[in-house]
């Protein structure tokens, strides 16, 4: 199968959807497409060498938003139904929102524009799908409260990417999520995995809910439906 597969700016089931891209990509041609904040979050978590793996020839090529511009050309593909399916996961309230109201100003959400017109398959999987409290993990994060505040810090020193700013906080547009500080810093400030607790907002449930109703497109809760629904 040739598979369309778009990750946008969601932490939230990320991993999860990067283990059944790996799955899928075994048997398949997969196309990635990435929003900006998608490219983002994946370096964050220190995911996205593991999605560039999996890329590389035609129809298997790693297409960026920054790198389509204003048109997109490589969505034509979806219009022209060069595609047996079309994953959107993880998605963001953004994301979701600008779908249901026929906005299609990203690679992403122009991408679901052109799937509906050339009739191909749009399996998506909101991050907001009920009503109360999800708990998701962070990246890295300097817990200040552990910090021993040291003349030197180990592991601003040992940051290939230079984004830690020592005593503040660590840069996440800068993080790769290589894991060096967490692993150098000898009081554990830097922690990686953190889980948090997030309440979901009426407004996202209420989007997420006119998108099961949008004709051609299969709202799933997790990653791991999406073998059962191909």
């Amino acid at each position: 199968m040739r598979i369309g597969w778009a990750i946008t700016g969601a932490g939230h089931l990320l991993d999860e959807s990067v283990v059944v891209m790996e799955e899928l990509a075994k048997n398949n041609e997969i196309t990635v497409f990435l929003s900006n904040a998608g490219e983002e979050v994946l370096k964050m978590y220190g995911l996205f060498e593991r999605v560039a793996a999996i890329t590389g020839g035609y129809y298997k090529e790693l297409a960026l938003d920054s790198d389509q511009r204003f048109s997109y050309p490589i969505s034509g593909r979806l219009s022209l139904g060069k595609y047996d399916l079309f994953i959107v996961s993880p998605t963001t309230s953004n994301t979701v929102a600008k779908i249901v109201n026929g906005i299609s100003d990203t690679l992403v959400t122009n991408s679901v524009a052109q799937a509906g017109k050339g009739m191909v398959k749009t399996i998506i999987i909101p991050v907001d799908m009920e009503s109360g409290d999800v708990e998701t993990i962070l990246p890295s994060k300097l817990e200040l409260e552990s910090c021993a505040d040291c003349e030197k810090c180990e592991a601003a020193e040992l940051c290939p990417q230079n984004a830690i700013i020592a005593k503040q906080e660590i840069d996440l547009l800068k993080c790769i999520g290589c894991g060096e500080c967490e692993n150098s810093c000898p009081y554990g400030a830097v922690k990686a995995g953190k889980l948090i607790t997030i309440h979901m907002r009426d407004i996202d449930i209420e989007n997420t809910h006119k998108l099961v109703l949008m004709e051609g497109i299969d709202v799933l809760k997790h990653p791991n439906e999406i073998m059962d629904n191909i």
